[in-house]
């Protein structure tokens, strides 16, 4: 197994292959997953592995400890939003030496937009494993697999309206459920459980936790048995279809109206988050009878 480290002791994203099948490991369980800049570069770096390894034909992505992941990091000791990054995904400046929509829109192109995207176009099949909570940047995480299979104890949410914000970066939401499912989890911020994401075609299958990894696996082995060009094609073929309708100028519409909703938060209330970071949002979540994000 190879550890990708955020520091001299602490591995945020694993990977080792099992036969035909890379297994990539988010590896922040004290933080549910949490995501920061450091996971994003080490998540990149192992799906870069299994694309170069030609002896793996299936990806799976998971998450260690009780959840999948609780979205991007909004205050952990490791958040990291004022470090510069790497441009793998887009061209475009960086943002220490930035202010205030220049630094954000630099940053969230690369490190949140960018990277889904570039990890949707990976040319191998990836399976999304998911248990536990599956919330806001964790989404988006999913979204960019190709399918997911997931536990009868996973929740999914989108929370970030409660920030003023329209939702998440990667704005997939209208085209993995549909226009009307899509605003009823954004309206409310509640989770949807499994079984709900499933019935809106969201999920693919759901199945008891203890058999989460084995049917996860039995399918990634069914898939490696197709030609491994031929799967590349088929997946870039879908995916032309679903830009055709609309996802990628949805997106980048989208993705405008995010950074104005910060940049209109950055002038009315106390940052671009609305003042609600974790331990507000975690307080506000205890209170609602449909817990959502960091509850």
């Amino acid at each position: 197994m190879t550890a990708f480290q955020e520091g001299p002791a602490a591995p945020v994203v694993t990977y080792d292959v099992e036969g035909p099948v890379a297994r990539i490991r988010l590896n922040r369980p004290e933080y549910r997953n949490a995501q920061n800049s450091a996971m994003t570069y080490a998540l990149d770096d192992a799906l870069r592995r299994a694309t170069d390894d030609d002896a793996v034909k299936v990806i799976v992505l998971s998450g260690n400890g009780e959840h999948f992941s609780a979205g991007h990091d909004i205050g952990t000791p490791g958040r990291d939003v004022d470090q510069s990054f790497e441009r793998r995904a887009v061209i475009w400046w960086d943002h220490v030496d930035k202010e205030g929509g220049d630094a954000r829109f630099a940053r969230e192109s690369e490190v949140y937009l960018g990277m889904c995207r570039r990890w949707r176009e990976v040319p191998k099949p990836v399976i999304a494993m998911v248990h536990g909570a599956c919330i806001a940047g964790g989404l988006m995480l999913a979204w960019s697999c190709d399918f997911i299979i997931a536990s009868d104890d996973a929740f999914f949410a989108d929370p970030v309206v409660r920030m003023g914000i329209p939702g998440v970066e990667y704005f997939a939401h209208p085209w993995v459920l549909n226009p009307r499912a899509a605003k009823e989890l954004l309206f409310t911020g509640d989770r949807f459980s499994a079984r709900r994401a499933m019935e809106l075609g969201m999920v693919n299958q759901v199945v008891a936790r203890d058999e989460l990894e084995p049917t996860v696996l039995a399918m990634a082995e069914r898939i490696a048995q197709m030609p491994r060009f031929g799967l590349a094609l088929t997946k870039r073929a879908v995916n032309l279809a679903e830009d055709a309708q609309g996802l990628r100028q949805g997106m980048d519409g989208v993705f405008g109206l995010h950074h104005f909703a910060h940049a209109h938060n950055g002038e009315t209330a106390a940052d671009s988050l609305g003042g609600l970071g974790a331990r507000e949002m975690a307080a506000h979540n205890k209170s609602r009878t449909a817990p959502t994000e960091d509850d």
